[in-house]
Formats: structure tokens, sequence, C-alpha cells
């Protein structure tokens, strides 16, 4: 092990990581092979910037709601920007991607599963509102692709006089199955397979195993929860389609 500044460790872990994830998807010759690296780029300076702000935010409730609006705002546009609906597509997961986290957040305040202060509130929030934005992006992923890939079917259904939104139903339903996978899964595994995020982090943070595993398990709920609201509304707003998607 090399010892050294942790800073300067931590870059060289970094440099040598990002290699390998560029390297690879060169060799493979996959589509964008420095995407990886970006990401990581962008990632580093957004946490530079959030961890700065976070130290003078964190007990305000004002600013946690501002950052709270910021994320979302965000996930929406990068959500928007995976899609091919343009402005109808990015009013619908705006929808869809509020009333999960909103909902689930009310639920674990108001019941006190989680202590309503601030950070909790900015925790609880950040981890949803990201959740659903890589469901949101899965599911019109999956959803209009099966569209498009059945269409033959769905042209059917409309001939016989099925409405649009009767015509793609058992598609949506399939599709929000499949985006639900990843989550479903990751929670199925959880403690045998994954160590979460929130759990090692309210450990590091001075938490009990007890107390770290109850805050895990309501997180997990929170996005499960949060997913099939967001998975089933934007289904639900977007199925009416009488004209096959166009390839993305």
């Amino acid at each position: 092990m090399i010892d050294a500044n942790p800073w300067i460790a931590t870059g060289v872990a970094l440099v040598l990581l990002a290699a390998i994830a560029t390297i690879g998807l060169s060799a493979a010759r996959v589509r964008q092979p420095r995407s990886a690296l970006l990401a990581l780029g962008r990632a580093v300076l957004q946490l530079a910037a959030l961890s700065l702000i976070l130290t003078g935010i964190l007990q305000d409730p004002l600013w946690v709601g501002i950052g709270l609006t910021v994320m979302f705002v965000a996930a929406v546009i990068t959500a928007t920007r995976r899609s091919t609906g343009g402005l109808r597509n990015g009013k619908a997961l705006a929808v869809a991607m509020v009333v999960g986290p909103i909902t689930v957040m009310a639920i674990v305040f108001a019941t006190g599963a989680v202590e309503f202060s601030p950070r909790y509130v900015l925790a609880i929030g950040g981890i949803v509102i990201g959740n659903t934005m890589t469901i949101a992006i899965l599911i019109q992923r999956v959803f209009t692709t099966s569209v498009r890939d059945h269409w033959d079917e769905v042209e059917g259904w409309l001939a016989l006089g099925a409405t649009p939104r009767q015509s793609t139903r058992e598609l949506g339903r399939s599709a929000i199955y499949t985006a639900l996978l990843p989550s479903i899964d990751q929670t199925k595994t959880t403690g045998i397979v994954v160590l979460p995020g929130a759990f090692v982090g309210a450990i590091f943070g001075g938490a009990s195993p007890l107390e770290a595993g109850r805050f895990q398990i309501v997180v997990l709920a929170c996005i499960l929860a949060a997913g099939v609201l967001t998975a089933v509304i934007l289904v639900r707003i977007t199925s009416a389609i009488s004209v096959r998607p166009t390839e993305q």
C-alpha cells in the first residue's frame, strides 16, 4: 500500500480507475469511449462544489429546499435529454418524478421513521431523486423500444377499435416490471451481495449497525415506492401512442 497524503492517493486511484474504464471501452470499440472519463470528471467537480456548499446549508431549511429543487430540476433535464419526446415528455417526466419523492418523504417524516431535520431531508431527498431519475430514464427507453418493436401488435389492437392507451397497456406493464428490476434486486441482495451507501455512511458517521440497518431499510423502501409511483405515472401519461416511435 502506498503511504501518501490521502488527497494525493485519491487522485492517483481516480486516474488509474478512469484509465481502466476508458481503455476498456476503447478496446471494446464502444461508442463514446470517453463517456466514463467525462462522467467521472463531472462527478469530481460537482461533488467538490456540493461538499463546499453543504458545509453552509445543512442546518438551514431554506437552503436545503433550494438544494433539493436544484437536484430535481437537474434530474428532470437529464431524463428529458435522454428522451426523444421533447417538451411533452419533459412535462410528463416532471410530473412523474415529483410525485414519487414527495409522497415517500411525506410518509417517512410524518411517521417519524426518520428524524425531520434539514440534513435528513437533504439525504433522503437526494437519494430518492437520483434513483427516481434512473428509473424514469429506464422506463421511457424500455417502453418506447418495446412499442416500436411490437408496433404490428399495437396497430392490430388499434384496428380492432382499442384506444391508443389500451393498445400499449401490456407493453407498459412489462416495461414497468423491467425498469424496476434493478431496484428490486438491489433490495433483495442488500446485506448479502451489496453493502449499500447509506448503511456504510451511517456507520462511518458513528451510528450503531442496528441503527444504520434501520435507516438503510427505510431508504430502500423509499426508493422502491418512489420508483413504482414514477414508473406507473410516467407510463400512464405517455402510453397513448398512435404513431410508431422513431429510433432513439
